[in-house]
């Protein structure tokens, strides 16, 4: 008996086993990941890695020419008063919007699940705020809330009573506020209706037993509504607070970041340095900061949503 006779069996069984069905099929299914993964690469890692490479260099954004500058970049990002007050109002306005909208759309969401007249006009009328582009509504609302005596809200307030302007947009605390309560204003009815979906997955028996055994409507939420209610508001603070760390749109349309830095943000401050000042390592810097901030963030609200869906169920 040859060689090639003695391995033949070793190479049909290799072959039997490649060519079975169960093999091909987790071939298929690897062959959609490569999509995936090429999109993977192409928008996350390779900017990743390009933008820790620039985070340690002078590269303005133009030249090819870049010198090493180890963590100068870093250090920077922590004395510069503009990127830390962006960093301050940013987590201001992801927190405190998170906090808002849920503690709003919850009950608001129960309101919308009964049943009265002409319920699903009010549904849509508490959803419309979320379909406009929200740099648009920003640009209204800017008009609403100008500090000058032609706003809208200034112009009412001296028609009612007259009351001199307010200055909505040009006091620091005042703008973080306005800036705050618009996106309340037009994320609320979004999350509201997200929460309502969950409501009316909850089986209707559960609200019977509740009411045979005496409990009462405030026992029912807290007993039977909220608990169930709980991947829901995983969900809705997750986007909220994703949502929050990136906002740009809304602070600039409305307030240009201003009065001073009140109102700036982190992405603002990226934008604002990699472009307008070409100073893209100090820029790539931040971003990197900026991902890890967000990252630890996202991570401790996951593991807070879980303790308190395991503590609710």
């Amino acid at each position: 008996m040859t060689v090639l006779d003695r391995r033949a069996p070793a190479v049909t069984g290799a072959l039997s086993w490649l060519m079975s069905p169960k093999r091909l099929e987790g071939l298929r299914l690897q062959a959609f990941m490569v999509p995936i993964g090429i999109v993977f690469a192409v928008l996350f890692a390779i900017p990743l890695a390009q933008s820790l490479y620039f985070s340690v260099t002078d590269f303005n954004g133009y030249s090819m020419k870049v010198n090493f500058v180890g963590l100068e970049n870093y250090r920077k990002i922590f004395t510069d008063p503009s990127m830390l007050a962006g960093l301050g109002f940013t987590l201001l306005f992801a927190i405190g919007t998170t906090v808002i909208v849920t503690v709003l759309a919850i009950p608001l969401a129960v309101l919308l699940n009964r049943r009265f007249f002409g319920r699903n006009v009010v549904r849509a009328v508490f959803f419309f705020p979320a379909i406009p582009s929200i740099a648009i509504l920003g640009l209204v609302w800017a008009f609403i809330l100008s500090p000058l005596g032609s706003g809208a809200i200034n112009w009412l307030l001296d028609a009612v009573g007259g009351f001199g302007p307010v200055p909505w947009l040009s006091d620091g605390t005042l703008a973080q506020l306005s800036v705050i309560m618009v996106a309340v204003w037009s994320s609320t009815g979004w999350h509201a209706i997200l929460y309502l979906a969950y409501l009316q997955s909850i089986p209707g028996d559960y609200y019977e037993a509740a009411r045979v055994d005496g409990a009462s409507a405030r026992q029912a939420f807290f007993r039977i509504t909220l608990p169930l209610l709980a991947p829901a508001v995983t969900v809705s603070s997750l986007l909220l607070m994703t949502g929050g760390l990136k906002v740009y749109d809304l602070p600039y349309t409305l307030t240009k970041g201003g009065p001073g830095y009140a109102t700036f943000t982190i992405t603002q401050s990226i934008i604002q340095s990699g472009i307008a000042q070409a100073k893209f390592g100090q820029a790539s810097a931040l971003a990197v900061v900026f991902m890890l901030v967000v990252g630890a963030i996202v991570a401790l609200q996951l593991v807070l949503s879980r303790r308190l869906e395991g503590r609710l169920s």
